[in-house]
């Protein structure tokens, strides 16, 4: 049996790796030549999907299922595929496309492999920076050849802090009045657009810190893993881990702080049911 049959994390990381790539310079050739057209819009007029999100998530998809056709695939273009090796990809394959539609070169695609529920592998490939985000569960995180970790940034005020919101009005009222509690107590924040960019971030001190809400598990679990990695903390609302409540990557130091500014001031946000039952993505899918 080959390595690309079983459930081995260094085999399953080549594969989202290549794949990764492949499908980013997909985007990127296509972003390049002005090929781009709004397919349809999700939930609200602003939460959109190009036709490239959809190309690029049919590429994923036959380049998996070609290697690994008993895998399942979740993907959040609707491209899910059952299986039964016990190994599940969850695949964002353009994230943040309302970057892509815009120009901006900040978008990514994003590429995890989990065992018996557990994230083994991810990569994540920012098309225009030609940067591979890459990790394997145990054994650290890489940007392209080079090994990378997470800053050490102890005192919240001196934090550089990531966050995105939701697509809903309604929502991002409550978001924003959660952010007038952040914005003072943080060195600055950033609002990048692709969750899986903000990760990544924060895994190679580019960020200290990033915290969202209404995520799904393809928006997060490559970054989360390639975060980790690299000697992040991560996690979700206190003793749980991430979920579409709340998503957590920041440097040791500073995590237990923000999280705590982040559930008191922003309770019903990441307490909210609309969170479990809304179907449009965050900025991990814009």
């Amino acid at each position: 049996m080959s390595a690309e049959t079983t459930g081995d994390p260094a085999a399953l990381l080549d594969l989202a790796a290549r794949t990764a790539r492949e499908a980013g310079e997909l985007l990127l050739a296509r972003r390049l030549t002005d090929e781009v057209s709004v397919a349809h819009t999700k939930s609200t007029p602003t939460d959109i999907v190009t036709a490239m999100d959809t190309a690029s998530e049919a590429l994923i998809r036959d380049r998996l299922r070609v290697a690994r056709p008993d895998d399942t695939i979740l993907g959040e273009e609707g491209g899910s595929v059952p299986g039964g090796s016990g190994v599940r990809w969850l695949v964002d394959p353009l994230d943040g496309t309302v970057n892509y539609l815009y120009g901006l070169p900040a978008y990514a695609v994003s590429i995890a492999a989990e065992v018996a529920g557990e994230v083994v592998a991810g990569a994540v490939f920012c098309p225009p920076a030609g940067e591979l985000w890459t990790a394997v569960r145990g054994s650290g995180a890489w940007l392209n050849d080079q090994a990378v970790r997470a800053g050490d940034v102890s005192e919240l005020d001196r934090a550089l802090v990531g966050t995105g919101f939701w697509y809903d009005s309604g929502l991002r009222a409550r978001q924003a009045e959660l952010l007038r509690h952040v914005l003072p107590r943080v060195r600055d924040v950033r609002r990048i657009g692709s969750a899986a960019l903000d990760l990544c971030s924060v895994a190679c001190g580019r960020l200290d810190a990033y915290y969202e809400t209404g995520l799904h598990p393809w928006d997060w679990s490559a970054g989360l893993l390639v975060a980790r990695e690299a000697g992040a903390r991560v996690g979700g609302l206190p003793g749980e881990a991430a979920s579409r409540r709340l998503a957590i990557a920041a440097a040791p130091g500073v995590f237990d702080e923000l999280r705590s500014l982040v559930v008191t001031h922003g309770a019903d946000v990441v307490g909210s049911p609309v969170v479990a039952v809304r179907g449009a993505s965050s900025s991990g899918g814009c």
